[in-house]
């Protein structure tokens, strides 16, 4: 914080940028059908996260992609407070080192809003996840939300909380 305010000039702590919450989701298209396909990507989630995800219901039908309204697109978890540190400290220090050809986060994954998001194509970077009993991969998204205005003020937050970015070239 105090870093924070001495490089953007904040004169009160509470306008310093903050995290609200992390959103960890993922779709299921390639198993709409499957509902193996769908136990298995919501026991992935709650074992990754901590926390019974929700499932992500179509809101219209779509005949080109086989969707009906009321069908499950996409399962979701939120989480906020301790839930969010553990699983960020979690995502710094352990997932993103052990995926695949790793050399930083880019700097564009933040937003104009200050809102990083990462995405997963397998979820075998989880520490809880073995990849002995991996029967199937899943493809999973990490979204963290700020009260950050600007991409910038987004950018230094994360650097300041330790998020690994590539050094820019």
């Amino acid at each position: 914080m105090p870093a924070m305010k001495k490089e953007f000039g904040y004169r009160n702590s509470l306008a310093v940028p903050r995290l609200n919450k992390a959103v960890v989701h993922m779709g299921t298209g390639a198993g709409l059908k499957d509902a193996k396909f769908l136990e298995g990507a919501e026991a992935t989630l709650r074992r990754i996260t901590g926390q019974a995800p929700v499932k992500t219901l179509a809101k219209k039908s779509i005949a080109n992609f086989k969707i009906r309204q009321g069908m499950v697109v996409g399962l979701k978890v939120t989480l906020r407070g301790k839930r969010m540190w553990d699983f960020l400290n979690k995502l710094i220090a352990v997932a993103l080192p052990r995926t695949r050809d790793f050399r930083g986060l880019k700097p564009s994954l933040v937003d104009r809003s200050g809102n990083l998001s990462i995405g997963f194509r397998e979820h075998v970077a989880f520490p809880e996840i073995r990849s002995d009993e991996v029967e199937r991969l899943y493809g999973l998204e990490v979204v963290v939300d700020t009260t950050a205005v600007s991409q910038d003020e987004g950018l230094a937050l994360f650097k300041y909380l330790g998020f690994p970015f590539r050094s820019s070239r």
